[in-house]
């Protein structure tokens, strides 16, 4: 059960503008930002970050930038954000192949060296305490550049405010976001847990 539940989409009219930039990110309003809504002040500085990070005009691509949210969320275990990460990296261009073999980005051919990298950076990001030792490091800085590695670690920073969110709010989940971890994650056992 959630320790606190959703308001109405349409209580706070001034939020509207904000609740259609992440309509357009994950094709519904999710529960944690009608949550979020009764300080709307943290729900408008969230949605600045958010555009700032997921930016898709940047030099790291939008949608594997959710593929390391994903990944720096699973190393937290936040089941509510694994799904929406997925979701909303298929929405913003990755294919679902890439999304299936994501769990085997190690040894796929989908996934260059340079994008094995950063999803090692990923789970060891998301870790807490961050396990980002220096041969990480290291293999970061051989295939992507000083600003990629800030926008790749904004991200994964960004999916570390919402894991601890959503985990400590018990955010219910959306049906969407059920089904698309329910298809893409069937081998690592995901379930909803404390989000449904």
């Amino acid at each position: 059960m959630a320790l606190l539940s959703p308001l109405a989409i349409d209580l706070n009219p001034e939020l509207k503008s904000r609740f259609e930039q992440f309509e357009k990110i994950l094709g519904f309003v999710p529960n944690s930002l009608l949550t979020m809504q009764r300080n709307p002040v943290i729900l408008n500085a969230f949605g600045v970050l958010t555009a700032a990070v997921m930016d898709q005009s940047t030099s790291v691509d939008g949608g594997f930038k959710r593929l390391l949210a994903h990944m720096a969320s699973s190393s937290a275990g936040c089941r509510y954000c694994q799904a929406h990460s997925l979701l909303a990296a298929e929405l913003a261009g990755e294919e679902r192949q890439r999304l299936e073999q994501l769990w085997h980005y190690r040894e796929s051919n989908l996934f260059s060296d340079a994008e094995r990298a950063a999803l090692n950076f990923a789970v060891a990001a998301g870790s807490a305490p961050a396990q980002v030792d220096e041969p990480i490091m290291a293999d970061l800085r051989d295939h992507w550049s000083e600003e990629q590695i800030v926008e790749m670690t904004a991200a994964i920073s960004l999916y570390g405010f919402l894991n601890r969110w959503n985990d400590a709010m018990a955010t219910s989940i959306e049906e969407p976001a059920i089904e698309m971890a329910n298809t893409i994650l069937s081998e690592q056992n995901w379930h909803p847990g404390k989000h449904q």
